[in-house]
């Protein structure tokens, strides 16, 4: 299965426990009313008849919407086949559900109306129900039998870092069998572990030998007429055939910069990365709601960390620095202050890193749960930002950085976010090359963003938050 498959699988399998959980509540309730009422002494034909006595608020039908809404950090495959990770979003999940409901019940104008017990019971058979499902899944995800069989074709420079990569990652996605390559002095030998089972014109023998499901192409320079052919027999046959970059971007969730020819940014950008009108209304809308609830929970909570950074180290509460948004327009971006003053005396930008001796101690605890980036908000509303995007990234840094890695610049595409793919995925960076693999989560989010990809990232930063585990 591919990873579509897997997202559209786990997603009506979370949708029919939810399903499952609703009803479930729903009779928990029913049984908790009905008991009530014979414990005030009415016999149980008379109960049966005076409930329910409320009709079933319309809000409950759509709580396994919500519930599937709230589990999408769960439908990235590596975090749907790691059981720790499966565990830990369920309970997120389940702890940000009952926080909504607490939120709602204390706000509401009529709390009758959002019965308690329904909810949590709902919550806890959802929790239940989903563990018992993913795990199911993740039973038959790692079965060896039921996982795609791959390989490779050119055992060079991609396709040695595939192999790497591979085995790097637990669970494994599929299984790789190994390569076919031209070079005569690599059929037979192992290629980072992996054997080389001989030239392109072994191709198809190879296939049926070893069962291979899916062909990977790790040759991105010129091909032999041979090779292309064989290929093109291959895929005849009714094998998948994938590009390099494609499976690099499926394993790990990034582009690889150093591996793609020179007018990747143009068939990438042009043709694949374009979103309708539909996806840029709907994402100013996020925007604008965000921006606005971000707003008001900076109002509430600037006098209690405006004091706390005074207290410790002074004034200013604010900072400010010119950054570069989309099209390269500068403008400003505000936060709280969470290095000491003149952390930078000598004028010179530089990238912050973990356990920096610039920061304070208010500073960390701001970082940790990302109370440093509530100023933002205010960008968001004015339209500089948006709530999920690239890093906005100092003109300075932008120069330097795109000397030096390949299609740096691209990230100006789109408009800086508050958080964004990279942001969850990577930390600190504190060298070029680690910037290059922030990059590269970037460049893939630019790709492939869609709203419930800025929807997931956005719950994500949330568990992020809640865990005080931000950098």
């Amino acid at each position: 299965m591919r990873p579509s498959e897997h997202r559209t699988l786990l997603f009506f399998g979370d949708l029919l426990a939810a399903g499952v959980a609703a009803v479930a509540a729903y009779y928990t309730w029913w049984s908790y009313s009905l008991y009530k009422l014979m414990a005030d002494g009415i016999a149980l034909s008379r109960a049966l008849r005076f409930f329910p006595n409320t009709e079933t608020p319309l809000w409950f039908y759509f709580l396994p919407l919500v519930w599937v809404l709230l589990l999408v950090e769960l439908y990235d495959p590596h975090s749907a086949s790691n059981r720790r990770r499966t565990l830990r979003g369920i309970s997120i999940a389940a702890f940000i559900g009952l926080t909504l409901y607490a939120f709602f019940f204390l706000t509401y104008s009529d709390p009758e109306a959002l019965p308690r017990i329904i909810v949590g019971a709902f919550l806890l058979y959802a929790a239940l129900l989903t563990l018992g499902w993913r795990s199911l899944y993740i039973r038959l995800y790692t079965s060896t039998g039921l996982q795609r069989r791959i390989l490779v074709v050119g055992a060079g420079k991609a396709g040695r870092t595939l192999a790497r990569l591979y085995k790097t990652l637990s669970p494994t996605p599929f299984q790789f069998v190994g390569f076919v390559d031209d070079d005569r002095d690599k059929i037979g030998r192992k290629i980072e572990g992996f054997p080389v089972f001989g030239n392109s014109d072994l191709l198809l023998q190879v296939i049926e030998e070893q069962r291979i499901s899916d062909l990977v192409i790790g040759i991105l320079g010129i091909m032999r007429g041979i090779t292309f052919q064989r290929i093109l027999d291959a895929q005849e046959e009714g094998l998948e055939i994938i590009p390099m970059p494609t499976l690099y971007e499926e394993m790990i969730g990034r582009v690889p910069i150093q591996h793609l020819e020179s007018d990747w940014l143009i068939r990438s950008f042009v043709d694949q990365a374009r979103v309708s009108g539909f996806y840029e209304l709907f994402k100013r809308a996020l925007d604008l709601l965000g921006g606005i609830v971000g707003a008001l929970i900076f109002i509430v909570f600037l006098p209690f960390i405006a004091a706390a950074i005074v207290i410790e180290t002074g004034f200013p509460i604010f900072y400010s620095q010119e950054r570069l948004g989309r099209g390269a327009s500068l403008f400003k971006i505000y936060k709280f202050r969470t290095m000491y003053q003149n952390a930078e005396a000598d004028g010179r930008a530089r990238l912050a890193s973990e356990n920096d001796p610039r920061v304070t101690r208010v500073g960390n605890f701001l970082r940790k749960t990302r109370l440093d980036e509530l100023p933002q908000f205010l960008s968001v509303v004015r339209g500089e930002t948006s709530l999920v995007g690239p890093r906005a990234e100092r003109p300075e840094l932008v120069a330097e950085f795109q000397r030096q890695i390949p299609f740096y610049r691209a990230r100006l595409l789109v408009k800086p976010g508050i958080t964004g793919w990279a942001q969850i995925n990577y930390g600190y960076v504190a060298s070029v090359t680690e910037t290059a693999v922030k990059l590269e989560y970037d460049l893939y989010y630019i790709k492939h963003r869609t709203m419930m990809m800025d929807i997931q990232i956005i719950l994500r930063t949330i568990g992020t938050v809640i865990r005080a585990a931000g950098r």
